[in-house]
């Protein structure tokens, strides 16, 4: 009698107890950045009036973070491609304790401004450092998963923030949430005392260290250790200089054009140098992100002002607004693990965003007589319009080796979340001209299919072909990328020394 064949293993089963303990050590991180970025908005009010700020300050509290995520992203992801994920995990929790204790005790908006910005370094080294670490530790089948599940942990965090916000503000006040805060940043450093490191890096530490070399040069060394270091270094401190003084409003109008013009070309400068002949694809992928921050943010940002001025909500109905728009966010990043391992990683995401958009236009079109109705939209339209950013990670790390992929993937992610910056910016003045109830669908609908071409068609995979084809991998165009068995850039590739 033949054998039967065996059962298939349900999919959590492949995942060890240790990568489960790995996954989970990594979403809190996740968890305190989304919790955090819904925090400073809930409070402002408060803090508006404790400091008697104007509407220009209170703003670049929001703002602060953006200064140095970039940097946070680049120089966190770059210690934890030479030195290991797991210390780079850490330093991030670090500055993450530190800017939020800073923050409770602030006695100016000087402190609490410069607080958020050490706060922002510590968002961009967690997204680096903690997204490489899973994505790299679970099996290869399941790295969809992977990010989706681990992205959810930050749309948990903003559900979160609103339900602390409710029971601690009223009667402790605005200080006692930051301190609140720290809770989840103490499970989160215990849970990573004694993480091991995941094996594709030790394959590329054990690789960098032999006689042939053949791992990718470290991103941070090659910018500020190499021949250009001073001229870097002075680039560095210029980019950071004329964000302050665009967030902080010091600069208008053709001024701020004008220092957009410059950073931009510092952050490819950048590019150039560390990505080598591959240049063409990673400032194509920081492209993308920036327009997938410009699509989804606009609604993140506004939807709270929109359910005030148009709808006219009360505070508890603007707050069930924002639950059922991140419990969205939170289930879709889960079911976009699922989609991108059935489906692989583009097709997943270009199926999601379309099906957002057929849900776009209902949710501002019925109006607030009924919420749960406009609730049950809302969640489905971040389902699939939001919760699909979950393969971000995935899908950035693919393109990077190992011995730069928290540095690719911090940098080139952070550069294009200042899109998150600009977004509601460019709602806002849309909004001024038309409605919000306009404006934020609009955005939405036109921004969402340029990603769709984007990541659909695989454009910075084509663009480096176009450009640099000896540096272009057959990898570019496969499910996993970078992140499957080879593991290695050719030499062309490389950053030169």
């Amino acid at each position: 009698m033949a054998n039967s064949p065996a059962p298939a293993v349900p999919w959590y089963r492949e995942v060890s107890r240790r990568q489960w303990k790995m996954f989970a050590a990594s979403w809190f991180g996740y968890l305190l950045d989304g919790f955090d970025f819904v925090l400073i908005s809930l409070v402002l009010t408060d803090i508006t009036k404790e400091f008697g700020l104007s509407g220009v300050q209170a703003a670049s509290l929001v703002s602060a973070a953006f200064i140095s995520r970039w940097f946070g992203g680049l120089a966190i992801g770059a210690a934890g491609d030479r030195f290991g994920r797991r210390p780079a995990m850490i330093i991030s929790i670090l500055l993450f304790s530190l800017g939020s204790l800073a923050c409770a005790l602030a006695p100016s908006y000087g402190v609490l401004f410069a607080s958020r910005i050490v706060i922002g370094l510590g968002m961009a080294g967690e997204y680096g450092a903690s997204s490489t670490y899973v994505i790299e530790a679970w099996p290869k089948r399941l790295k969809n998963k992977a990010s989706g599940f681990l992205i959810s942990g930050s749309a948990v965090g903003t559900i979160l923030a609103g339900q602390v916000f409710r029971l601690v503000v009223p009667e402790y006040g605005w200080r006692a949430l930051f301190a609140v805060g720290l809770v989840p940043i103490a499970i989160t450093l215990w849970l990573r005392r004694s993480l091991p490191e995941p094996e594709d890096w030790k394959r590329a530490h054990r690789r960098g260290g032999a006689p042939d070399g053949a791992a990718a040069q470290n991103v941070f060394a090659v910018l500020f250790t190499g021949r250009f270091r001073v001229l870097n270094t002075v680039a560095s401190f210029a980019a950071m200089a004329l964000l302050l003084l665009v967030f902080t409003g010091r600069l208008r109008g053709l001024a701020v054009a004008g220092a957009a013009v410059l950073i931009g070309a510092v952050f490819v400068s950048f590019m150039v140098q560390f990505g080598g002949r591959r240049w063409p694809l990673i400032v194509t992928v920081t492209v993308t992100v920036l327009a997938a921050f410009l699509y989804s943010w606009p609604m993140q940002a506004l939807l709270p002002t929109y359910a005030a001025t148009e709808l006219h909500y009360n505070p508890a109905q603007i707050a069930d607004v924002v639950f059922f728009a991140g419990f969205g966010n939170a289930i879709g990043c889960c079911v976009a693990g699922f989609s991108g391992d059935r489906f692989g990683t583009r097709r997943a995401y270009v199926g999601s965003l379309l099906l957002s958009q057929v849900l776009i236009f209902p949710v501002f079109a019925i109006g607030g007589t009924r919420l749960v109705v406009l609730g049950a939209l809302l969640l489905l339209q971040q389902l699939f319009g939001q919760g699909i950013s979950g393969l971000h990670p995935k899908w950035i790390s693919g393109f990077f080796p190992a011995g730069q992929r928290a540095a690719g993937l911090g940098f080139t992610y952070n550069v294009g979340a200042l899109g998150g910056a600009i977004a509601p910016v460019l709602g806002a003045s849309i909004a001024s001209r038309l409605s919000l109830g306009f404006a934020l669908p609009l955005l939405s609908f036109s921004l969402t299919f340029v990603v769709i071409l984007l990541i659909g068609c695989n454009v910075p995979a084509l663009v480096q072909r176009r450009i640099h084809p000896d540096a272009s991998l057959p990898t570019d165009f496969t499910r996993n990328g970078l992140l499957g068995d080879d593991d290695t850039a050719p030499a062309s590739a490389r950053a030169p020394a």
